[in-house]
């Protein structure tokens, strides 16, 4: 049973929904899509206006024991409560309706454990769930308490087991920390390698399901899981890239960010997201063709924000409307002529039309802090020659007797090492 809680504020114009940015229909439907993305049979699923939440329950009375009745009469194993539960309200629920009860937090932790694949993606979603489940020790172990030190009545309790199992998860925290602290070391590691040979880089981020891995695929012919799915993508993938006049770019493909996501969680992925903190350029890749574009897109605005990347001190962000395929053609071409030169990118991974745009907006965009010089080099210096062609893009070229002339554009990340080779070479 899935139960989509909105709770309301009263005011003068009435009741008003304290999660506003979006429906309760469509948040509800998304929590539907999150369920079956670990394959939940859906039995039961509803909304539930809330106007004075109970700090044992969240619901009142009357719902509560109307949700044990459906439980016990439809032989449910799971609820879901799509809105965050204090520990004390998970464990009066269980109780009440006899059965497990996860929040909206648990269950995007169950998504996330099933979708790790690589060893940093199983590391992050035990560092978020250990996290989570440290704050759930709640139940009582009296019957369980050490002897007492000490003697006589001076001496304290001793320790609890829900103390001891409080430390062995801390300790479990500290320990993943550690392993996670290596992969850091290991991504900064690679990244200082890509930047001897600099090619820039070009993050994907989004809402999840908006399509970043399709296009991920489309960009770089590569086979990366892809699928009509929250959360098909966990572990992070980077690829090569040409683009039209040559120019090599790495495109990484990242977690895809979601509403109401803890901090925690953002935490435990930052090894992840760290790719997006690193890039040349962020693709924003937006579902365009959703009813709620507009609020997925202010999440991931404010997820992005959370990282440490905004408009001024982070990398630029260009938004890419995908999904066009499934609008109607005459809003298609609407949105197609409202885009622009400058403005959102429109196009389909799934077609691939418009990603030739996309392309060229990525070529001139690496391009616009380019050097374009003017070269004299003599014919027998062959080596010098094959070089240029690695350290830049060759504009023109005019082989004379003695000399070989070109034109060459520079890129601003290959600058230093063209004019420590080709100094001498260059005419003002």
């Amino acid at each position: 049973m899935i139960l989509e809680p909105v709770l309301q504020l009263r005011g003068d114009g009435g009741q008003h929904d304290l999660r506003s940015n979006r429906s309760p229909e469509a948040r509800l439907e998304e929590a539907i899509g999150l369920s079956a993305a670990i394959n939940l049979n859906i039995v039961h699923s509803g909304i539930v206006r809330i106007s004075n939440p109970k700090p044992a329950t969240l619901f009142g009375e009357g719902k509560v024991a109307e949700f044990a009745g459906i439980v016990a009469s439809e032989d449910l194993d799971l609820v879901v409560i799509d809105h965050p539960l204090s520990p004390v309200q998970q464990r009066n629920l269980e109780r009440r309706l006899k059965t497990k009860v996860i929040d909206r937090t648990g269950l995007i932790l169950e998504i996330f454990g099933d979708r790790a694949r690589t060893k940093e993606g199983r590391l992050q979603v035990d560092l978020a769930h250990l996290s989570w489940q440290k704050s759930r020790l709640v139940r009582s172990w009296t019957h369980l308490e050490r002897q007492r030190g000490g003697a006589g009545f001076m001496g304290g309790p001793g320790e609890t087991q829900i103390e001891a199992d409080r430390r062995q998860i801390q300790d479990r925290i500290i320990a993943l920390q550690k392993q996670l602290q290596g992969v850091r070391r290991t991504r900064d590691l690679h990244r200082k390698k890509r930047k001897k040979i600099p090619q820039p880089v070009v993050a994907l981020v989004g809402y999840t399901n908006a399509g970043k891995s399709t296009l991920f695929n489309r960009l770089t012919e590569a086979d990366v899981f892809a699928k009509d799915l929250l959360f098909a993508t966990l572990d992070p993938t980077l690829r090569k890239v040409s683009l039209p006049h040559g120019r090599e770019v790495i495109v990484s493909d990242t977690v895809g960010f979601i509403s109401d996501l803890p901090t925690h969680l953002v935490a435990a992925f930052r090894a992840t997201l760290e790719e997006v903190l690193e890039a040349d350029l962020i693709l924003h890749v937006r579902d365009i063709s959703h009813a709620d574009t507009d609020a997925q897109a202010e999440d991931v605005r404010k997820t992005l924000s959370d990282l440490g990347v905004d408009a001024i001190s982070g990398a630029p962000v260009v938004e890419v409307w995908n999904k066009i395929d499934c609008l109607d053609p005459a809003y298609r071409q609407k949105l197609l002529e409202d885009a622009g030169e400058e403005g959102p990118i429109a196009l389909s991974a799934l077609t691939g039309e418009g990603v030739g745009g996309l392309l060229a907006r990525m070529d001139a965009f690496m391009a616009q802090h380019d050097d374009i010089l003017a070269l004299k080099i003599p014919v027998a210096e062959g080596a010098l020659l094959a070089k240029l062609y690695q350290l830049a893009e060759v504009l023109e070229r005019t082989d004379a007797e003695d000399f070989v002339t070109a034109e060459v554009r520079v890129s601003d990340k290959q600058r230093g090492p063209f004019r420590d080779t080709f100094g001498a070479h260059i005419v003002d």
